[in-house]
Formats: C-alpha cells, structure tokens, sequence
C-alpha cells in the first residue's frame, strides 16, 4: 500500500470522512423536519420516523448475518440509550422547532460536544485531553459566532423562551443518550443490534406516552411529509446515527459528537439555497472556528479512566 493510499484509509481519515457524511446529512434534516411540523403531531412524527429506522436496522443486521439478540445488561443499557437519545431527545427537538427557528435549535446541539465531556468525566470518571476540550469550547463558541445573525433574527420574545428551553432540555437527553451507549459499548453490545434495540424501545417508549397523553394519531400523507419522513428515516437515523455510534466507539464521543457543532453551516447553506438566506462575513469567522476545534478533537487523544 502506498503512503498516499495509508494516509486515506488512517483512523483519522476515516473519521474525518464519517463525520462529513454525518454533517451533510444532519445539516439537511433540520430543514426536513420543517415539512414534518403542523399538520402531524410531533410525538407521531418522531415514533413514525424512528419506528421505520429500527425496522431498518434490524434488516440490516441479519442481512449481513449478524446477530440481534442481546444480553439482559446490554438491553437495559440500550433501554437508556433509547429512552433518551431517540424519545426524549428528538420529542423535544419537533417541539423546540415548532417554536423557534431551526438555527437556533442547532447552535444550541453544539454544545453536545461540551456536555458530552462533562458528564463522562463526572459520571464514569473518564478524563480527557486539554485539546479535547479546546476543541469542543472553540466548536461552542464557532457556532455561536457564525449563527449570531440567524439567533438575533428570530425573534427570542417570551412565546420563544419556551422553545429554547426545549432544544435544551434535547441536547441534555442526547448527552445522556451518549453515555448510556457508551454503557452499552462497554456491555459487548455491537453497533447496529444496539442502535436498533435503542430506537425500537424509544419508539415504544414515547407511542405510550402518545396513548397516556391521549395524541392525535392521524397523519396527513401530502408528499413533502412522507418524503421527508422517509428521508429523516433512512438517512437521517439508520445512516447517520449508524455511522456516528461506529464513529465513537472508534474515536470517542467528543469527537462524534463535534458533527452537531459541524451541521450548522450545512444547514444555513442549504437555508441560502432553498430559503433565499444570507451570511456574512461573521459567518465565515464562526466557520473557521468551528473547523479549527474539529482539528483539535481529531487530534486529541482519546478518555481514559480516572
């Protein structure tokens, strides 16, 4: 193999490339969901979405000869992953939408990468590299800058503090989500059977809350909803959460969860392209920031206990 062909097929490249894919195609699912709000109630549309991924998964896993069944620890932990990565989490992100603009959603899931260090190093006393979390703060602080225009637009009066609160609320859920994978990484749990199990549950988990709650369940089939349904669905959950969880068990969650912080530019260019938005140069400061802190969490090594 030549240097050339060692350099492409590193661990780092690798990454690199995985968190690209993730990023485009998160970047574009913030203007999908758009096409899921009002006529659907969230609850249907995120049960719907994720329902469909993990029949997916599933597919996928013995497609390839692989195994579904799990142990009762790895379904406990996958239970946890479920619970708050794929119900809580993205119940809270249709909400927050339906109330605020999906840039400021976004700018808020930057700080995934922050949360993420914080609670592992509380929580299961793993420590990370001053360059882990340079990186992460220069993501934060990236995002902030290049979506400063777009958050100072929307128009953040009292009816919208509640939506703020919600994207809150989901990226703290996502950071548990995160942890409780990482659990499950550490029960033997593979990839895919893990990500399936997780979604099914959080399926089950927020269809009950929808019966407890007494949510409409009719659904209007227009084909802007079912295409981004089935977009949000295939790509936006079995792909990109297939190849995020593979990112981090390889790479680590900081750096896995860095693609929050790398989707915002994603999705205001497609905000240019579709919606007529413009950006300055601030933008392109903010975008510097955020590329330079990937470099620093791709160079970083990776946790290690206490």
């Amino acid at each position: 193999m030549t240097q050339s062909a060692k350099s492409i097929t590193s661990p780092a490249a690798l990454a690199l490339g995985g968190i690209g894919v993730c990023a485009l195609i998160w970047g574009t699912t913030w203007y999908a969901i758009t096409f899921q709000l009002g006529a659907v109630d969230a609850v249907v549309s995120v049960v719907m979405r994720f329902a469909i991924a993990a029949a997916v998964l599933a597919l996928v896993v013995k497609a390839t000869g692989g195994r579904l069944a799990m142990t009762r620890p790895q379904h406990l932990r996958a239970m946890g992953q479920g619970l708050f990565s794929f119900a809580i989490s993205y119940a809270f992100v249709y909400a927050s939408e339906e109330k605020i603009a999906s840039a400021v959603v976004a700018v808020i899931f930057a700080a995934l990468a922050f949360l993420n260090l914080i609670l592992f190093r509380v929580a299961s006393g793993q420590k990370a590299a001053p360059a882990a979390w340079l990186g992460a703060s220069m993501g934060v602080i990236g995002v902030a800058v290049l979506s400063g225009g777009e958050v100072m637009g929307a128009g953040l009066g009292a009816h919208a503090v509640e939506g703020v609160v919600f994207a809150v609320i989901a990226v703290v859920a996502s950071a548990f989500g995160n942890w409780f994978a990482w659990k499950g990484q550490q029960a033997g749990a593979e990839v895919l059977p893990g990500t399936a199990w997780a979604m099914a549950y959080g399926t089950a988990a927020l269809a009950l809350y929808g019966v407890v709650t007494g949510v409409s369940w009719s659904v209007a089939w227009s084909p802007a909803y079912v295409v981004s349904l089935l977009y949000l669905s295939l790509f936006g959950s079995v792909i990109a959460f297939g190849l995020y969880f593979t990112i981090a068990r390889a790479r680590g969650y900081a750096l896995a969860s860095y693609i929050s912080a790398l989707t915002p530019p994603i999705a205001m260019l497609v905000s240019v392209l579709f919606e007529g938005a413009k950006f300055g140069v601030t933008a392109l400061i903010g975008l510097a920031l955020v590329l330079a802190g990937q470099l620093f969490l791709i160079r970083a090594p990776k946790r290690s206990a206490a």
